[in-house]
């Protein structure tokens, strides 16, 4: 795992635009954490929680959901990045997401960032970060999102 990139100002984020940062430390999905989204979602669709009829399926195994990953990465951003003098953070959108390949249980999965976009908005910057997170072993990402996130300052 590389380091965060720490910005010292929206300025020195802004004039990163095009550079990539990571990968992350590998995280591992279990079974217990698709049931606990299943649950949290009710999305229990047999895919994702009956391990034995999935063993039949098209991936022989269940696979986490779409969502699941998506969801991931709150966890993987700082170890990518952050913006010192910031007073708040909110999420604003996602652009566009896309799931180029499944992430059967057990997989090992981590992601990098690239700084998109950095443009003004009252109060701050409005931060496009494309992240890509890869399965291990895997031969195409598993979730391409461009996040979108207000730092104010």
């Amino acid at each position: 795992m590389s380091q965060p990139r720490i910005f010292s100002s929206v300025d020195e984020l802004r004039a990163a635009v095009g550079q990539e940062m990571g990968p992350t430390e590998w995280l591992e999905v279990d079974q217990k954490r698709i049931d606990l989204f299943a649950d949290a979602t009710g999305d229990h669709q047999w895919i994702h929680v009956d391990p034995e009829k999935a063993a039949a399926g098209p991936f022989g195994t269940t696979i986490a959901h779409g969502y699941l990953t998506l969801s991931l990465i709150p966890s993987f951003t700082p170890q990518l990045f952050a913006v010192e003098g910031v007073r708040m953070g909110v999420n604003y959108g996602v652009n566009k997401v896309r799931f180029p390949a499944p992430v059967p249980v057990g997989s090992r999965l981590r992601a990098s960032a690239l700084i998109a976009e950095v443009d003004e908005v009252s109060g701050g910057v409005q931060l496009v970060a494309r992240i890509t997170v890869e399965r291990e072993g895997g031969d195409k990402p598993v979730c391409v999102a461009d996040t979108v996130v207000r730092l104010y300052v």
